[in-house]
């Protein structure tokens, strides 16, 4: 589960730009789910489309993204068997409070990406 260097060639650019636009409310999100115990390792889900992944958090169109930003956590990708070895994902996950776990859903590419936190 490393960041894959296909995602990173086709789509680190445009995922880089949003991200700085939408990095604040999902860091404080993911804050928010380990807060009230929902889960610690938040998961977003992101793509250019709808998915069934995760609840809607922030739509392209609200923030001017090419990303749609969606929010769930490690239990959603179990139970829709996404993750099958859900130790190894707990090993593989980076910290929540420097990093975001986006899980990149595009046509041709799935794949989890974590990605820095800017520093305040």
């Amino acid at each position: 589960m490393q960041n894959d260097p296909e995602l990173n060639g086709k789509y680190l650019g445009t995922i880089t730009k949003d991200f700085v636009l939408v990095a604040d409310t999902l860091k404080e999100a993911a804050y928010q789910v380990k807060k009230r115990g929902f889960s610690e390792f938040p998961i977003f889900p992101i793509s250019k489309t709808d998915i069934s992944v995760g609840q809607l958090l922030i739509g392209k169109n609200e923030m001017n993204t090419t990303w749609n930003y969606s929010i769930t956590y490690l239990d959603e990708f179990v139970q829709r068997k996404l993750v099958e070895d859900e130790e190894a994902f707990k090993k593989a996950y980076k910290d929540p409070d420097e990093f975001c776990c986006l899980f990149v859903v595009d046509q041709e590419f799935t794949n989890f990406l974590f990605i820095p936190y800017p520093e305040d």
